[in-house]
């Protein structure tokens, strides 16, 4: 729905709306005659829910396109990612609280670990800890590129944010992450012809990273992605009018939040952490974003039975979100990440709309095959999700006389 048209509709009501997102929930069987990951765990709780709700599967940009978790998540607040697109360099930014300035080029990175041809064994340099990270982000930071300042800060574990500040920068810049193993890295591309001294910086900084870090083990180079600029865009609160808060542990959902203007709260990583700071702050905000992402790290990391596992804990943790009784509750995931690919994917994702107005459909079951049959269909548009919230919980007008 277009951003103004919603704002002519808008009235106030006293309804509270969660939007519960279980990062890289989609998945696919092990083979035929097994289940998705969310087939095969046990989650009683969910699957009463869907009994009395809405569910189907919805599709976050559009067909066969696989999303990074940036999009994805624009979509489910309502913004359509093919509009409003930014690079995980300004979302890792804000997520940190990082002063990201006009002009300023931000970048995510990786610690990865390269062979001695160069290259890239694992983007993850073996998932690092964050302490190992702070020591290795000092050791960037005696490197230096003349035209440009640089700015090296931690992230989580292996990532780390890179931000360029220095006159006529360009953020269209391409990746030097390859995203996949036993190939090079790949040199930074200019994507307009003003980008191009901008490239070139990020060249040099790049060689000089791999120099500094060559006897360091298993973080011996850097990958970099989503180079962007901050956009000025609409906030939630001026296009939906909620008073909207953001509870996610990772940096990087806690920017692409304060990005369209959720209030990020400070929270713990664990769910159980993340509920009570929703306990907490209830009767603050209409709106809460509670965001599960070790589910979407499982599911890259191949872990099937892992997968399962965070599942079934988000099922044990579901009663106590219930007991709040949200107005309109939408339970689902960013993408999908199938542990059988060790990537996000293409594929639709289960979503559970619950609401006292919802229609509930046919729907007994949590999980993909079931979801396919459900009242919103094979592939809901993600970004018609907040719209839908909107209406169940009493605040959009009648359109038209």
């Amino acid at each position: 729905m277009n951003f103004n048209r919603i704002k002519n509709l808008l009235q106030p009501a006293d309804a509270k709306i969660v939007l519960l997102v279980m990062d890289g929930l989609g998945g696919l069987p092990k083979g035929l005659g097994h289940g998705t990951e969310l087939e095969t765990a046990k989650t009683p709780n969910l699957d009463d829910l869907a009994k009395q709700s809405l569910c189907g599967l919805h599709q976050p940009v559009g067909t066969a396109v696989t999303p990074g978790s940036g999009p994805a998540h624009l979509a489910l607040f309502g913004y359509d990612p093919l509009a409003y697109e930014v690079g995980r360099g300004v979302l890792s930014a804000l997520g940190i609280g990082f002063d990201l300035k006009p002009g300023d080029v931000a970048a995510r990175g990786n610690f990865c670990t390269v062979d001695e041809t160069g290259r890239v064994r694992d983007r993850r340099a073996g998932r690092i800890s964050t302490d190992k990270n702070e020591v290795l982000c000092e050791m960037l930071r005696q490197v230096e590129v003349d035209g440009v300042r640089l700015f090296i800060q931690t992230v989580k574990e292996y990532r780390f944010l890179l931000v360029l500040r220095g006159e006529g920068l360009n953020g269209e810049i391409g990746d030097t992450d390859p995203q996949e193993t036993g190939v090079q890295p790949l040199k930074p591309q200019a994507r307009l012809p003003e980008a191009r001294q901008t490239a070139e910086l990020v060249h040099r900084f790049v060689e000089a990273a791999h120099e500094q870090l060559a006897d360091e083990q298993p973080a011996n180079m850097v990958l970099l992605r989503g180079f962007s600029q901050r956009p000025q865009w609409p906030q939630m609160g001026e296009v939906f009018g909620l008073r909207a808060a953001a509870i996610a542990g990772y940096p990087m959902y806690r920017g692409v939040g304060k990005l369209i203007g959720m209030q990020v709260l400070e929270t713990g990583e664990s769910l159980s952490e993340e509920l009570e700071t929703l306990e907490k702050r209830w009767d603050d905000f209409d709106f809460f974003y509670l965001h599960v992402k070790k589910i979407d790290s499982a599911g890259e990391d191949g872990d099937f039975d892992r997968k399962v596992s965070l599942i079934e804990e988000v099922d044990r943790h579901l009663p106590r979100l219930l007991e709040l009784k949200p107005d309109v509750l939408i339970v689902t995931g960013d993408h999908s990440t199938p542990a059988v690919l060790r990537s996000h994917s293409w594929h639709p994702v289960p979503v559970l709309f619950h609401s006292a107005y919802c229609r509930p459909d046919h729907v007994a079951r949590f999980g993909e095959r079931a979801c396919m049959t459900g009242g919103l269909g094979p592939r809901f548009p993600a970004k018609d999700l907040m719209p839908l919230a909107l209406a169940n919980a009493g605040r959009l007008r009648k359109f038209g006389a």
